[in-house]
């Protein structure tokens, strides 16, 4: 095998690791949409959305999920579920009260 060969196999793999990279960074980014689309679920017609995560340590974080206009603070940790408190009434988003 000379130089020339090893240099097309090195110069391919990179072609082929970077393709790979591309459609993973693709896939992170526009398939939620495209799923949702593809299952014709609207995000308004949902009654779950996700409003605000934050990590606190590498094993908690808390989640702040609003269900039929009531938003929900829940702790998650290790795995489980450690704590849920209710909010006494949604916050209205800027595109809500316009």
């Amino acid at each position: 095998m000379d130089i020339a060969q090893v240099i097309q196999a090195i110069a391919a793999l990179a072609v082929t690791l970077g393709l790979i990279g591309l459609t993973a960074v693709g896939l992170r980014r526009f398939a939620p949409d495209m799923l949702a689309r593809m299952q014709g679920v609207a995000a308004r017609d949902r009654r779950l959305q996700l409003v605000e995560t934050l990590v606190l340590d590498p094993t908690r974080r808390l989640v702040l999920v609003r269900l039929d206009q009531e938003e929900r603070l829940i702790l998650l940790g290790e795995g489980r579920t450690l704590e849920a408190v209710k909010t006494p009434r949604a916050r209205k988003t800027p595109a809500e009260t316009a």
